[in-house]
């Protein structure tokens, strides 16, 4: 496999890809999505777990290196060790990830490991039981502490604990998401709230600037810039004393990161998005069923890949939280 490197318009590389293996969720945080859920994609127009495949075997020789498993909630699609199985096996790739909100990861975190996953990607809005109901608007019974160290159990790793952080709703908690890193070697990461979209409920008045975050965070002790663990996310790391694990701040809102973009998303239903929070993308799944092949439509969209996402702009679709960012 020789070290390609695949660049867009900007000169910026891509290597890294994140497969949305569906579109369905076991939770309906008050933040991603209506309380009755949305209109979800017909199973035919669904990618097989061989037709995932084809793609990435198709990209590598291009200079995909890293994937990134997400939804939804990929856990819930049956059988993912196997689709984790075979892109293992696909030539050239270094690194497969997860996100998820780690309800499934007790039953199913050693079989993922096996199977050839890497590293986990934690959700994770609360430590309290009463207010992760309340947030996700379900009550699946599981905490993320126990999660979290079901995946270290099973020997993945870095673990990295995503938190969206809403003022007046759980950023009361920041502290005691700091101290996890404290007490265990997990990376805690905390996220801006983008209220854009249709959820109108969370407002401009419930974002907390990362500045904000740190400053509370620093009342734990003296934070120094750290390099974090590996990963491809766009998160500034600190270290509090020598605690075995770091605190991250991912900044959508008040510090752009397009500048260093790597990524590309292949959607549930088969389409390359070449900006994670724009509608720009291409079908490959129409292609790929025909038997095309898609070096030349991944090329195009590179080349149509814009230079930065436009999230303080948007008025329209529904509100993200980068709960699942890669990294």
């Amino acid at each position: 496999m020789s070290d390609v490197v695949l660049r867009d318009q900007f000169g910026r590389g891509i290597e890294y890809l994140r497969i949305s293996v569906t579109d369905r969720c076991n939770f309906r945080c008050l933040y991603c999505m209506p309380l009755e859920g949305l209109e979800w994609l017909p199973k035919r127009d669904i990618l097989s777990y061989e037709e995932i495949t084809e793609v990435v075997r198709q990209l590598a020789p291009l200079g995909l290196r890293r994937l990134r498993i997400t939804g939804g909630e990929p856990t819930i699609r049956p059988e993912l060790p196997a689709l984790v199985r075979q892109l293992r096996a696909v030539d050239g790739i270094q690194d497969i990830a997860l996100s998820t909100n780690g309800v499934k990861l007790p039953a199913l975190a050693a079989p993922l490991r096996e199977a050839g996953l890497d590293r986990v990607n934690l959700s994770a809005d609360s430590l309290r039981d009463d207010r992760i109901v309340a947030i996700a608007r379900r009550n699946l019974g599981l905490s993320p502490v126990q999660a979290a160290q079901a995946a270290e159990d099973a020997g993945l790793g870095p673990i990295k604990i995503n938190v969206v952080v809403m003022r007046g709703i759980n950023d009361d908690e920041v502290a005691d998401f700091a101290r996890l890193a404290m007490d265990h070697p997990w990376h805690v990461r905390f996220i801006e709230l983008m209220p854009v979209g249709e959820m109108r409920d969370l407002t401009w008045e419930h974002v907390v600037p990362s500045d904000e975050i740190l400053q509370r965070v620093s009342a734990l002790g003296v934070l120094t810039s750290d390099a974090g663990p590996k990963g491809n996310g766009p998160a500034q790391y600190y270290r509090i004393g020598g605690s075995p694990g770091t605190i991250g701040v991912i900044t959508p809102m008040t510090h752009t990161y397009c500048g260093s973009c790597n990524r590309v998303r292949l959607t549930a239903d088969g389409r390359l998005r070449t900006c994670l929070y724009g509608d720009h993308e291409v079908n490959l799944r129409d292609p790929l069923r025909s038997g095309e092949a898609l070096e030349p439509l991944f090329r195009k969209a590179l080349a149509e890949k814009p230079k930065e996402h436009n999230l303080l702009q948007m008025q329209v679709g529904g509100l993200r939280a980068l709960s699942q960012v890669g990294g």
